[in-house]
């Protein structure tokens, strides 16, 4: 259930109960409940913490404006997962071969500065991608004619690519030892440079109408409906977000191209899912229609099957939505960090984080501390606080984990 908490301006409904929520966020969250369109209230989901912008974990329903920081620069960031026909015993020995596999076959990190030889991007349009970039490149093509600033660096080029932070890639086991594929990730270098562009320009609408002194917080600035600035951002997240499914429908053709290669033919099961958690959709909540912007946040609308990763070492939830109206039909996307990302690097040791992941295929080097299982939430806490918006279908544990 969820705690009810007043502010100067609308509620917020948090469902925080045995989990953590740092007086930074909860400042944050007061500063979004300030805003004068928020639709009844702001809701906070289990894993929420501070964000850029806007709370990680927050539903936020607005009538008439969008806040594009709110949205964030990983526009449509998300999970997908396919359960296979395979199990435990259908599995090589050793999984580092197929660790390798995966890793060849897509491109993850980031070097040279996410420039020409950057690995994480594919040098040239990939064969398996022409088709996809076809589709989505001419109405990408009207948004930088309009907007050029708003236009990446690599664009084609990351499209089926992992990224950097939290995006990984895993082959896991049910709780009946099915083997099951998971990915995580978003629109990647494309998204966040139309994300970083709207941002700005809607601090610059504050300006024009002397409202940004006014805000709590810059990173509130909005787009007001019915302008045509915003309805160019509309336009342009709704492309970013197809990117992103694109680019995770991509990157599970590639993974299941290698594990093919280490185990028998298989087939993949009616249980696939294919969804966002960083996005707005147009939405009818409380009998009227609004703007839904989940910022790390899952829809979970009745019997809508959902994603709730873990961290790299404690597993991951496939769930089905409860449908719960008070969170905007939603549940979190994860499980919430405790520690920064620098906090992580300095505290966690790498014997604490190899022992974390024992009996997992991934790597072990410094460069991921920052995403060890100590630097999160506890994932039963997260799971428990959360019972009345989702129903846990399976619990999934991973045996191999490839991060960016």
């Amino acid at each position: 259930m969820f705690n009810f908490e007043e502010t100067k301006g609308s509620p917020i409904k948090h469902w925080t109960k045995g989990v953590l929520l740092d007086e930074k966020a909860r400042m944050q969250l007061h500063n979004i409940a300030s805003l004068p369109f928020i639709h009844k209230h702001v809701a906070a989901m289990p894993d929420v913490h501070w964000g850029m912008g806007a709370t990680i974990g927050s539903v936020i329903a607005t009538k008439g404006a969008i806040v594009p920081a709110a949205v964030g620069v990983d526009i449509g960031c998300g999970m997908m997962a396919y359960q296979t026909s395979l199990t435990a015993k259908d599995l090589p020995d050793n999984l580092h071969a197929l660790r390798c596999d995966i890793e060849s076959l897509i491109p993850h990190g980031r070097t040279d500065n996410g420039g020409r030889n950057d690995r994480g991007a594919f040098s040239q349009l990939n064969a398996n991608n022409e088709a996809r970039w076809k589709s989505l490149e001419p109405r990408y093509s009207e948004i930088i004619a309009k907007h050029p600033k708003a236009k990446a660096f690599n664009t084609y080029q990351h499209l089926g690519t992992l990224g950097t932070g939290n995006h990984f890639i895993e082959i896991c086991l049910d709780e009946h030892d099915t083997v099951w594929v998971m990915l995580h990730s978003g629109s990647r270098g494309v998204g966040n440079k139309i994300g970083m562009y709207f941002i700005e320009k809607a601090k610059l609408e504050m300006e024009k109408y002397f409202i940004g002194d006014y805000l709590a917080d810059k990173d509130l600035s909005y787009l007001v409906e019915n302008t045509e600035v915003f309805d160019d951002y509309v336009g342009a997240v709704e492309w970013a977000q197809e990117f992103a499914l694109q680019n995770r429908e991509s990157m599970m053709e590639s993974v299941l191209l290698a594990l093919n290669k280490h185990t028998k033919a298989f087939t993949i099961t009616d249980m696939a899912v294919n969804c966002h958690h960083n996005y707005i959709s147009k939405e009818n909540h409380f009998k009227s229609n609004v703007w839904v912007t989940r910022k790390g946040a899952v829809r979970a609308r009745k019997d809508e099957l959902g994603i709730i990763p873990g961290s790299m070492g404690t597993g991951s939830f496939i769930v089905k939505g409860l449908g719960n109206e008070q969170s905007f039909c939603s549940c979190s996307h994860g499980l919430g960090r405790v520690m920064s990302r620098g906090q992580a690097k300095k505290e966690i040791s790498l014997e604490q984080h190899a022992h974390a992941m024992n009996g997992i295929e991934a790597r072990l080097d410094a460069e991921v501390l920052d995403e060890s299982p100590a630097a999160y939430k506890d994932i039963g806490a997260v799971m428990d606080a959360q019972s009345d918006l989702v129903e846990v279908l399976f619990r999934l544990r991973q045996v191999v984990n490839v991060k960016g």
